[in-house]
């Protein structure tokens, strides 16, 4: 397997994963295009891939945000979001090895922590992080701003 940071050839995988419908591709509108560019020129900002080694086959992402505090002595904290494994490649691993890349590079940058939020209906993914040593600590709460 291979973890490294997604390119743009990869945004209409990346687009079919978080659709999480099955799909292997998704298209890409102007809206996206945008976000990615922002994404890829932030350096608090990772969009990250796992790859098949042999055929760059991308098989699970994660989007990486590195949140500058004053809690936790200062140090960062890194933001989990958009955590997908394609459907049918679940259930063998890929998804704890992806979580656990992300992890090794959150330490490697000095963050204090790294946080998730998962939506309350998804007690799979509930499970899955609480295995990899992830504790439910806080409720979340969100305002959805309609434009």
């Amino acid at each position: 397997m291979i973890f490294r940071i997604a390119t743009r050839e990869d945004l209409p995988v990346v687009l079919g994963l978080l659709a999480d419908a099955g799909e292997e591709r998704a298209e890409v509108t102007e809206a996206h295009e945008r976000a990615f560019a922002a994404i890829e020129a932030d350096p608090r900002n990772e969009m990250l891939v796992l790859a098949e080694a042999g055929t760059g086959t991308v098989l699970g992402c994660l989007q990486l945000t590195y949140v500058p505090g004053l809690g936790q002595g200062g140090r960062e904290r890194a933001l989990v979001e958009a955590v997908r494994v394609r459907a049918d490649r679940r259930g063998g691993g890929l998804g704890a090895e992806l979580m656990r890349l992300a992890v090794a590079r959150a330490r490697g940058r000095g963050c204090g922590l790294v946080q998730l939020t998962s939506n309350k209906q998804r007690a799979d993914a509930h499970r899955f992080y609480e295995r990899l040593g992830f504790a439910r600590s806080h409720e979340g709460f969100k305002l959805r701003l309609e434009q």
